[in-house]
């Protein structure tokens, strides 16, 4: 490590911290970063999901998720779904879709997913 990697390392912030290990965490993975999603394209990601929260989208129940890598963040949609269990905030995994751009912002609907064991289990 060169003494300017570690003297921004010393002097990062706590979020700039959590950035690099979700960075890492996805990339060790061999995901795509979520600032990189291409619009119409099968992609995998992996983060940590910050929120969860149903929302009804034209009459239909419909489970929503933001994930963050570090990158950016990513909403994944569940179509139908009113709870999905482990499916929560705080919780890692990867997920797997068609990414597209809706209202300037990526989101996956209805992805595939493999959720990573919480500390402890």
């Amino acid at each position: 490590m060169s003494l300017r990697s570690a003297l921004q390392h010393v002097f990062a912030s706590q979020a700039e911290l959590e950035a690099d290990e979700e960075r890492h965490e996805s990339a060790k993975a061999g995901c795509t970063a979520v600032r990189d999603l291409p619009d119409r394209r099968r992609s995998t990601v992996n983060g940590v999901l910050r929120s969860v929260t149903l929302r009804p989208r034209e009459g239909v129940p419909a489970l929503e998720a933001e994930l963050y890598d570090g990158t950016g963040t990513v909403d994944l949609v569940w179509l139908g779904r009113r709870e999905i269990s482990g499916i929560e905030p705080g919780r890692r995994g990867s997920f797997e879709g068609m990414a597209c751009t809706v209202v300037g912002r990526s989101t996956i609907y209805n992805p595939r997913y493999e959720l990573q064991p919480r500390h402890g289990e």
